[in-house]
């Protein structure tokens, strides 16, 4: 977004220079295609701006989607881990009683 923003700011600045080499900054030497100019770089800059907007925020939700399906995995660990380790104890329980069988 830095690049976008510099990359307007510049277009901005040359803009300016090429009103003022034609123009003097002098309303009277305004004319229709100075208008159309102005209209057309509006519009470009929306178009452009649109896009990239679409894209940030695709990005944006994929890496949200990344991020709840990391979290899910983690809690499946250790959901996993938990049972892993209640069954490594019954198994422990079941060995200690058959070792020593109580009659």
């Amino acid at each position: 977004m830095k690049s976008l923003s510099i990359t307007g700011l510049i277009l901005l600045a040359v803009s300016a220079l090429l009103f003022y080499l034609t123009t003097d900054f002098a309303v009277e030497q305004i004319k229709i295609s100075h208008i159309m100019g102005i209209m057309a770089g509006v519009g470009i800059g929306l178009i452009i701006g649109g896009m990239v907007g679409y894209v940030s925020k695709g990005s944006a939700i994929k890496a949200e989607q990344k991020k709840k399906e990391f979290k899910q995995l983690q809690k499946e660990k250790e959901e996993l881990e938990k049972q892993a380790a209640d069954i490594a104890k019954r198994q422990a329980e079941l060995e200690s009683q058959n070792k020593n069988p109580q009659i």
